[in-house]
């Protein structure tokens, strides 16, 4: 494997959009090596999508391969019978194993649209808890920190100091997160910026295990849709690697115009200062398209674009339509949205619902509401997502 020299380009390549690096000098210092680094990055498949906050990430990984270092891709199937305890306010509820494994292999496929397959080393990191688990190695880890560490944590601390209840299990997990990287014996690791305790104790665990501490590299938290809290799934304002090129595109037109030098510093390698000089919604078609081409590819982007401009400029409905057939008639709006895939699930249904997002020939339906199918219908869910109903004969 060829490591590029640390020319001030690559160099300045590196250092894009990073929030902190614990410390620079050690970066520097193992890049003038001239050796492949192992980059770590350990993700909980808590869920099956990955979105546009996890591809700040992605992309700073993908462009250490670019440089000629590996990656090491941690899948914490171990860790996420627990839960991350950063930046949560309660106790996250526990995942059966069969959603666990089948998150993990989603996971998998979607990183490869980001990363090179060749230059990156996926592990479970139960390869090698089960194994401590079973031999109690995990008894001789928990000797290595204290409860006085983990309180030091600003999540845990104001939990702590609210009566909201934190488990043993909870205060384990910074201590699992940084033997993944002894067992992995990484040298740079990257994360969010509420990761930076849990980063921390890779380094310290590292120095215990008489290894090279590795180097903490933070990237910020991308805002998502409502442009105050970061991207994720559980705020409903995230932008998916799955989403169809016109749900993704018409997303990122939403996005808060103050946000936009971010999402470009954070998500592309387009010239910033040039960004900066476009009018916003110039700059979000440009984003748009460019994000949509990543994922979906240079025809999708432009077809994209030109349905956004003729449904939303021009306020017309989109050319095709997706059809559904009424299972029965009359029907709950809830189990019609969740069968046609107007919505996930019932669940979401309701949300959507109760958040007046279900018109029906311009009126906004609530919850209780049913439809009796006798010609077929428009539904329009938000602002992008429609779906003509068919009567069930």
């Amino acid at each position: 494997m060829v490591v590029m020299n640390l020319s001030t380009e690559n160099w300045s390549l590196i250092k894009r959009g990073a929030a902190e690096i614990i410390s620079e000098a050690e970066l520097q210092a193992k890049l003038k090596k001239g050796k492949p680094l192992r980059v770590k990055l350990g993700v909980d498949p808590t869920a099956p999508d990955l979105h546009l906050g996890h591809l700040v990430v992605l992309r700073k990984l993908r462009a250490f391969q670019d440089l000629g270092h590996q990656v090491v891709f941690i899948i914490g199937d171990f860790t996420a019978q627990i839960g991350d305890p950063s930046g949560q306010s309660a106790t996250r509820p526990t995942l059966l194993p069969k959603e666990i494994w089948e998150n993990a292999k989603t996971y998998q496929e979607q990183v490869f649209r980001i990363l090179d397959p060749a230059k990156t080393d996926v592990r479970h990191n139960s390869e090698w808890f089960n194994i401590m688990a079973t031999k109690g190695g995990l008894m001789e880890l928990m000797k290595l920190a204290t409860a006085a560490q983990m309180m030091q944590r600003a999540d845990f601390a104001k939990r702590y100091e609210e009566g909201a209840p934190i488990t043993l299990l909870e205060l384990f997990y910074p201590v699992l997160q940084g033997y993944d990287s002894v067992a992995v014996q990484a040298d740079l690791e990257l994360g969010g910026t509420d990761q930076k305790f849990n980063l921390l104790m890779g380094r310290e665990f590292q120095r215990n295990y008489k290894q090279e501490q590795q180097v903490v590299m933070m990237m910020p938290l991308l805002e998502g849709l409502d442009g105050v809290r970061k991207m994720s799934k559980s705020y409903d304002n995230y932008i998916a690697f799955n989403d169809p090129p016109n749900e993704m595109f018409g997303k990122i037109m939403s996005i808060p115009d103050a946000l936009m030098p971010k999402y470009f510093e954070l998500l592309t390698d387009l010239d910033l200062a040039a960004t900066k000089k476009m009018h916003p919604r110039d700059a979000k078609v440009l984003l748009g398209k460019t994000l949509v081409t990543q994922f979906h590819g240079e025809a999708a982007a432009d077809a994209a674009a030109k349905e956004f401009e003729r449904v939303f400029s021009k306020k017309e409905m989109p050319d095709k339509v997706p059809e559904h057939k009424a299972s029965r008639s009359p029907i709950g709006l809830i189990d019609l949205l969740a069968e046609s895939g107007l919505a996930p699930s019932k669940k979401e249904a309701r949300r959507l619902l109760e958040q007046g997002a279900v018109e029906i020939e311009g009126k906004r339906m609530g919850e209780k509401d049913s439809l009796n199918v006798k010609t077929p219908v428009i539904i329009q869910v938000g602002k992008r997502r429609f779906a003509r109903v068919l009567p069930s004969d």
